[in-house]
C-alpha cells in the first residue's frame, strides 16, 4: 500500500503500524522442558503479526525450544512477515538473504517465513529464490510441529492453507518483549473488506470473530499477571459479533467489567461499521480509553469509491461529529493514503480541508505504492508521479504537524490520569506513560510510584509528539 510511513505520535504507540517495533527479536525465558533448540523470531507489519509472533512462540515453547536474541545461534529462524507496504516486503527480502548466508556456514539451520508475504510468494520463496526451508501461512501456525518433521527429513515444506474457522482461541500468547503492563488481545481474525489498495483479504482470510468466553478469560489472566492494560485487535474489531447474540459493543463492556483497573483499547474501526452503541459503551465505563482509530484514508468521495471504502467524505465527517458530541475529550487518529491512482490536485486539497476540520491527534501517512494481486493493482494505473506524491506527502505532513500541536496543546493545564510504562527513553530520571488519549506523557521519578501505577499527572507543556507535566496528589 505504501513507502513512506510518518508517525506524528511517539513510536511506542500502539496501532497498525509501530515502525519502533519492525524487525524486533522476540525472547522468551527457556522452558522447562527445554530440548536444547533454539528459536530466532523476528517480526514486520502491524500488531496483529506481533500477537501472531506471541502465538508462534507459545507452540514453539511447547516442543522445547527457547529463543535467542541472536540468529546466527538458532537452530529455527522465522520471520514474521508483512505485505501490506513494498519496503516491508524489501526489508524482509534483505534480511532472508542474511539468514540464508548464515545458513551457509550452519547447514543444520531452517529458515522459515510466517505470515502475510507467505501465501503471496510462497512459491519464489521455496522454489525459485530457494531462500527458505518452511512457508507457513497465518492460519497454520498449528502445523509447525509436523512442517518442522518434514523439514528435518529433508523436505521443503508449506502450508498456507485460509480457515474459516481458526481464531487460535485456546492458545495462551507469551508475551514476547512486554514491558508487563500492556498486552495484545486478538479478538477475531482475517477481513471482509475489499478495500481496493489492500491485500489483507487475501493473505488473511476471510472474518471470524473469536469465541467471547476466551476473550475475557485472556483478558482476565492478564490482569491477575498484573498487566493494567489490553488492546483488543482485529483487522475490524467493529465487524465482531459472536453467533448473532454479542457484537463488539456488548464485548467491549464484558472487558471491562472485568476491573476498574485495567485500561481497554480496542484497534482498528471501520467507519463504515462503527456504531453509536459502542459510543455509548465507551462513555459509561471510566476504562475503556477515549481514543479510537478510524482510518479516513483519503478526503474525497471519488477516490473513497476508487478505494471501495463503502462511505463518502460526508458519512466520514458526520461518524467525527457524532464522537465529538458523544465523547468531547475523545482522540482521533488516522491512516491517509496520498497519491492514490488518479487522485487529482483538486482531491488532494479535499484531504487536506478534511484534516483541517477534524485536527487528528495523530496519523499514519504513507504515499501509495501498487501492491500485487490487489483490486487497484489490476483496474487502475499508478499514474501519480513520484515527485507529486512526494510533494502531496510533504504537504500532508505538515498540516498533521499542526493539528498534532494544536491536539496537544489543548491538554496544557489540565490534569490526567497516566498509567506508567516505564522511563522516558532519555533518562531514568523521569518516568513515562500513557493517558487514556493514547498521548504520552513523560514527568520526574516519584519515588512513590513505579511500572504500572495510575498517578495524576498536571499538564505544564508539550513538545510536537509528547506532553511534559508532574505528578501531583
Amino acid at each position: 500500500m505504501s513507502n513512506r510511513p510518518l508517525n506524528l505520535q511517539d513510536s511506542s504507540e500502539i496501532a497498525l503500524h509501530d515502525e519502533s517495533r519492525q524487525g524486533e527479536a522476540l525472547l522468551i525465558e527457556r522452558p522447562k522442558q527445554y530440548t536444547g533448540r533454539k528459536l530466532y523470531i523476528e517480526s514486520y507489519g502491524c500488531a496483529m503479526n506481533f500477537a501472531d509472533s506471541e502465538i508462534v512462540a507459545s507452540l514453539m515453547l511447547d516442543m522445547g525450544f527457547e529463543t535467542t536474541a541472536q540468529y546466527k545461534e538458532a537452530d529455527v529462524i522465522f520471520i514474521n512477515t508483512c505485505s501490506i507496504r513494498d519496503n516491508a516486503e524489501q526489508r524482509v527480502r534483505n534480511r532472508l538473504r542474511e539468514f540464508s548466508a548464515a545458513k551457509k556456514k550452519s547447514p543444520g539451520m531452517t529458515i522459515g517465513v510466517l505470515g502475510c508475504m507467505a501465501e503471496r510468494l510462497k512459491s519464489k520463496f521455496l522454489e525459485e529464490e530457494k531462500l527458505v526451508d518452511i512457508v507457513i501461512g497465518p492460519d497454520s501456525y498449528r502445523d509447525l510441529p509436523n512442517l518442522l518433521s518434514q523439514v528435518d527429513e529433508g523436505v521443503r515444506a508449506v502450508n498456507v492453507l485460509l480457515s474459516r474457522e481458526e481464531t487460535y482461541a485456546d492458545i495462551s500468547p507469551v508475551r514476547l518483549n512486554s514491558n508487563g503492563i500492556s498486552a495484545f488481545v486478538s479478538i477475531m481474525r482475517g477481513c471482509d473488506n475489499m478495500c481496493s489498495f489492500c491485500v489483507v483479504p487475501f493473505t488473511r482470510g476471510r472474518e471470524r470473530s473469536r469465541d467471547p468466553e476466551s476473550i475475557v478469560r485472556e483478558a482476565k489472566e492478564l490482569f491477575e499477571e498484573g498487566y493494567r492494560e489490553v488492546t483488543l485487535l482485529g483487522q475490524n474489531v467493529d465487524s465482531y459479533k459472536w453467533e448473532d447474540r454479542l457484537n463488539f459493543a456488548g464485548l467491549l463492556e464484558c472487558v471491562a467489567q472485568i476491573d476498574p483497573l485495567l485500561r481497554v483499547r480496542f484497534s482498528t474501526s471501520h467507519p463504515k461499521d462503527i456504531t453509536n452503541e459502542v459510543l455509548h459503551t465507551m462513555n459509561k465505563y471510566d476504562n475503556i480509553c477515549n481514543h479510537i482509530h478510524l482510518p479516513v484514508q483519503s478526503g474525497n468521495s471519488r477516490v473513497l469509491e476508487l478505494m471501495n471504502r463503502t462511505y463518502t467524505r460526508e458519512w466520514y465527517l458526520e461518524r467525527i461529529d457524532t464522537i465529538r458530541r458523544l465523547i468531547p475529550e475523545c482522540s482521533i487518529s488516522t491512516d491517509m493514503i496520498i497519491g492514490f491512482c488518479t487522485e487529482t490536485e483538486a482531491e488532494h486539497q479535499d484531504t487536506l480541508s478534511l484534516m483541517d476540520y477534524v485536527k487528528f491527534d495523530f496519523a499514519y501517512m504513507y504515499t501509495y505504492s501498487e501492491r500485487p494481486g490487489t483490486l487497484a493493482a489490476k483496474r487502475f494505473e499508478d499514474d501519480i508521479p513520484e515527485d507529486v506524491k512526494t510533494r502531496r506527502f510533504n504537504e500532508i505532513l505538515k498540516m498533521q504537524q499542526a493539528c498534532s500541536l494544536y491536539r496537544l496543546e489543548q491538554h496544557i493545564g489540565k490534569i490526567h490520569r497516566v498509567l506508567i510504562d516505564g522511563f522516558s527513553k532519555k533518562s531514568d530520571q523521569d518516568f513515562s506513560g500513557k493517558t487514556e488519549h493514547n498521548i504520552t506523557v513523560v514527568f520526574p521519578v516519584n519515588e512513590n510510584n513505579k511500572q504500572g501505577d495510575y498517578v495524576n499527572v498536571s499538564i505544564v507543556r508539550c513538545t510536537p509528539a509528547t506532553l511534559i507535566g508532574q505528578i501531583i496528589n
